[in-house]
């Protein structure tokens, strides 16, 4: 192994590689995340949980926590924005088999942040410390805390967010390149990853347009980030963190996926999300899913169209084997 993949310790955990799979709600479920891991991802991160939904007892929060041992090293990501409710609810969940706990505090969904909650804490950074602290005392697991480049291009501030985390005793920092504004318009600013890097001692993870292998050594070299944390790239594609590996230790593009691979990929995550969820809403998961798995294949316009037809697995299965034996 190169030092381009270098191993990547975060508290007391060392991850096999410095790839990391981002918390994406609707996509980063169980199922997406043991593809993923199978694919050589060194952390994959699950979908964001309320705090307060855990307070509450909410019931479909119970799936969302769910863990697998074949996922491990997996981060369990939380947000809020009462510094005793999520401290609490962290304690609350600890005993589950997470190796770290993530504060969202990049999210710029407007539900989420007109409750003052994910990036609306970036305008918040005495609140932001607060959560922090809290949460570190309150568990022995190492906390992570994950921010944008500042809420808009008036306040870019991941610097000083950063520092406080550090200060607040995280372990570690994922920064995405762009501000909340942006949502994930325009191009990440690297830059501020590099900023972050040089302010703090504590690993920083730089998130924001890697794609491929060359744009993950290209954002390495650039920010000197310990950890590459990949999005919305993923989607339709968990091959991409073997892919990046391959060209990280080669420095050569990995082998094109085949038709017939891409098929058996979509079959075996239907399965998976079939035996988790059941027909009805594994079916209707899927959808979106096999849109972006067949993204750019010939005729994927009209088979998205079917398959967003189809209610049975049996139907699902067939439409899959139909487009990819043209």
């Amino acid at each position: 192994m190169t030092e381009t993949a270098k191993k990547l310790r975060i508290g007391d955990v060392v991850l096999d590689n410095h790839l990391i799979l981002a918390p994406m709600a609707g996509v980063t479920d169980l199922p997406f995340r043991l593809l993923c891991r199978q694919q050589g991802a060194g952390l994959v991160c699950m979908e964001m949980v309320s705090a307060k939904a855990i307070y509450y007892n909410n019931r479909n929060t119970k799936e969302l926590l769910e863990i697998h041992p074949g996922e491990l090293p997996v981060s369990l990501q939380l947000f809020g924005s009462d510094p005793m409710i999520v401290s609490e609810m962290a304690k609350r969940i600890e005993e589950r088999p997470f190796s770290f706990l993530d504060l969202n505090m990049g999210c710029p969904v407007p539900k989420v942040v007109n409750n003052g909650e994910g990036s609306a804490l970036m305008k918040n950074p005495v609140l932001a410390g607060k959560i922090i602290e809290q949460t570190v005392k309150a568990v022995q697991k190492p906390v992570t805390v994950k921010i944008r480049k500042g809420f808009d291009e008036n306040s870019v501030n991941a610097v000083e967010m950063a520092r406080i985390a550090q200060e607040s005793g995280a372990a570690a920092v994922a920064v995405h390149g762009r501000t909340r504004q942006q949502y994930y318009s325009g191009k990440a600013d690297w830059e501020i990853i590099r900023q972050v890097k040089e302010a703090v001692s504590i690993p920083v993870i730089g998130n924001g347009d890697v794609t491929d292998g060359a744009s993950a050594r290209a954002l390495q070299e650039q920010t000197g980030c310990d950890g590459i944390m990949i999005g919305r790239a993923v989607r339709g594609n968990p091959w991409i963190f073997r892919e990046i590996l391959h060209y990280l230790e080669t420095g050569e593009e990995a082998p094109r996926k085949q038709p017939g691979e891409i098929r058996d990929m979509i079959l075996c995550h239907a399965r998976m999300e079939l035996a988790l969820k059941g027909e009805y809403t594994a079916v209707r998961e899927m959808r979106k899913h096999i849109a972006w798995y067949t993204a750019g294949i010939r005729g994927a316009a009209m088979f998205r169209k079917s398959v967003n037809e189809v209610e049975t697995f049996q139907e699902l299965s067939q439409a899959v084997n139909m487009i990819f034996s043209e």
